[in-house]
């Protein structure tokens, strides 16, 4: 069997050497085009100029140069579909080097300062979880994969989302086809436009006036026959007097309907090629036969009929055509795409939300598929039923080059809930509770986790760890810190346990101060059935657990000085921290402490 680079490095020469054949074919089919172009001057020259030849032959390089046209658009897009596999594997390649960051959508917009977690465990923004896991090419789908990781999701779905990853691991041809389909945009469907405006209600709703509209249209036409053939011009001006009015009467409904359009419709060619993919797919997992079945809907496939509206969208682009501006107003051309557009809205508009939220769900979990194939040694954890449990063995921090990662286990079930982890700058507490938190966020995504096993109950995530002074709010950073901790206390009274991670706790508080209060708000939310870790520099801190044994414990890394340099292994022990880096830091670049 291949690992996963090696199929990427598969796949990707291959779409690397299409590129190079249809980049030559390109190249010849345009130099084609010229030489047919050069020869249609020259036969005009010589029918027009010497008569030698008869005007009919000019047929043959017009014929040449229409067909030449035709098969060159379809190298140029083959071209471009293989540039983006390409990319898209050379992606996939940089993300098992551990080169991935920068490479992908670091989610910017999901950011939310408020969040219990987001902030803290680099969800979003370059180099975060969101970048190493999204492939999806929809707004819909990337913000399924934001809403995953910022709100944990009932043990039911996670549960099915385990089934459909494991599923789609291997369907690299759908992965792939999802990332190359359409032209070369990203994220351009706006599914909140769209459904809004396929949900509004209809405001061009009479049969009469549409009938009124498709009539004087044929009038025109009949009218416009008997001016050419007759020499009758003022039947069609008749016509054209009553059209004036009826757009008069109707014109404020038939610009609502089109701005409506207009403000919905965007990159439609890309969400119907998406669910004609999605449509040919068959499935047996529970949740991916569910999302199937919503896509198959009644009559025709939504492909077909998203396909239909950018069509229509198209027809609306051609009123800026020179000869529709001529002949578009007797046909009342836009009135009639307006009610065509309605036509669609009453038809088809009730299950436009349905649509988005199937292919959002299905380009999510092909993020997350993605991921467990890219990494086939991390499992799925395993769900408990106790009141609230974390058992990792060998965790490890997803975002870390897998070289650079440390594992380390940690247990927080029952005895002890609380771990207090002491020891010197830069030796691994931030990253240890970063760590824990990013594992328990993907578990409660649906996704693989990087531990050897991971035991847990459904667990909710609340963290304190880069909270920031605000001069705009006019809030210190000790009354940020103090906020935050009391928004974790509420969410330990929600329907799941608190996982919380708290990183030097209330260290910007004289020394009583935080002895005090750090251990009153450990033991609140260990009495509301929280578990979590509490890192700590300030040794006094560390006898929080020995106060609240056997339900707290002291873990704690070290440090070794050698040659004036110092190193560490990043390894959890048992205990408390028993010396301090800070002097020897100072002294080794130059500070006379």
């Amino acid at each position: 069997m291949t690992t996963p680079r090696e199929e990427y490095i598969r796949r990707l020469t291959a779409h690397q050497a299409r590129h190079a054949r249809l980049e030559q074919q390109h190249i010849l089919t345009g130099n084609l085009r010229l030489a047919v172009a050069l020869l249609f001057v020259l036969q005009a020259w010589l029918t027009f100029g010497s008569g030698l030849i008869p005007p009919l032959w000019l047929l043959l390089p017009v014929a040449g140069f229409v067909t030449l046209a035709v098969v060159h658009e379809r190298i140029l897009r083959a071209r471009r579909r293989a540039i983006r596999a390409t990319s898209a594997y050379e992606r996939g390649v940089a993300r098992l080097e551990d080169r991935w960051v920068g490479t992908g959508r670091a989610g910017e917009r999901f950011r939310e300062a408020a969040h219990p977690y987001a902030e803290d465990l680099d969800l979003f923004g370059p180099g975060g979880l969101f970048e190493l896991l999204s492939i999806a090419r929809t707004r819909m789908g990337e913000w399924m994969v934001a809403h995953w990781l910022k709100v944990p999701s009932p043990l039911e779905a996670v549960r099915e989302r385990h089934a459909a990853v494991a599923e789609l691991r291997d369907n690299l041809d759908l992965r792939e086809d999802l990332q190359i389909l359409g032209e070369d945009v990203r994220v351009g469907v706006h599914p909140k436009a769209l459904v809004d405006w396929a949900e509004e209600a209809p405001v061009l709703d009479s049969g009469a006036l549409r009938t009124t509209a498709m009539a004087l249209a044929a009038l025109a036409v009949a009218t416009v026959g008997m001016w050419i053939w007759l020499g009758w011009r003022v039947p069609f001006i008749l016509v054209l007097a009553v059209e004036a009015g009826y757009v008069y009467r109707t014109r404020s409904k038939v610009r609502r309907v089109i701005a409506g359009v207009e403000r919905a419709s965007h990159d439609l060619a890309l969400l119907s090629e998406l669910l004609a993919r999605l449509e040919r797919e068959r499935f047996t997992a529970a949740r991916l036969a569910h999302l199937h079945a919503v896509l198959d809907g009644d009559g025709q496939p939504p492909s077909r009929q998203i396909a239909r509206l950018n069509r229509l969208v198209e027809l609306l682009d051609s009123r800026d055509n020179v000869a529709m501006r001529i002949i578009g107003p007797p046909l009342l051309y836009t009135t009639q795409l307006a009610f065509a557009a309605e036509a669609w809205r009453r038809r088809s508009g009730v299950r436009v939300r349905t649509w988005l939220e199937a292919v959002g769900e299905m380009e999510a979990l092909c993020s997350l598929a993605g991921y467990a194939y890219e990494h086939p040694e991390d499992p799925f954890p395993e769900f408990t039923s106790a009141a609230a449990c974390f058992d990792g063995e060998a965790l490890s921090h997803p975002l870390l080059q897998s070289g650079r990662a440390v594992p380390n286990d940690v247990r927080l079930c029952g005895e002890p809930a609380v771990m207090v982890v002491s020891g010197s700058n830069m030796s691994g507490k931030s990253t240890l509770l970063r760590t824990v938190g990013l594992n328990a966020v993907l578990a409660m995504a649906g996704a693989p986790v990087r531990a050897r096993s991971l035991r847990l109950s459904p667990l909710t995530v609340g963290a304190s760890m880069r909270t920031i002074d605000s001069l705009q709010g006019g809030s210190s950073r000790f009354y940020a810190e103090i906020t935050r901790l009391r928004k974790l206390a509420d969410l330990a009274k929600g329907p799941h346990p608190l996982l919380f991670l708290l990183d030097e706790l209330l260290h910007d508080t004289n020394s009583h101060d935080r002895r005090v209060g750090a251990e009153g708000i450990v033991r609140e939310l260990a009495g509301r059935g929280a578990i979590g870790m509490v890192t700590t520099h300030d040794l006094a801190l560390a006898h929080i657990a020995d106060q609240m044994a056997p339900r707290g414990t002291n873990v704690h890394f070290e440090d070794h000085l050698e040659g004036g340099k110092i190193s560490f292994d990043y390894k959890v022990r048992a205990g408390i921290a028993q010396k301090s880096n800070a002097l020897e830091l100072m002294r080794s670049i130059g500070l006379d402490v």
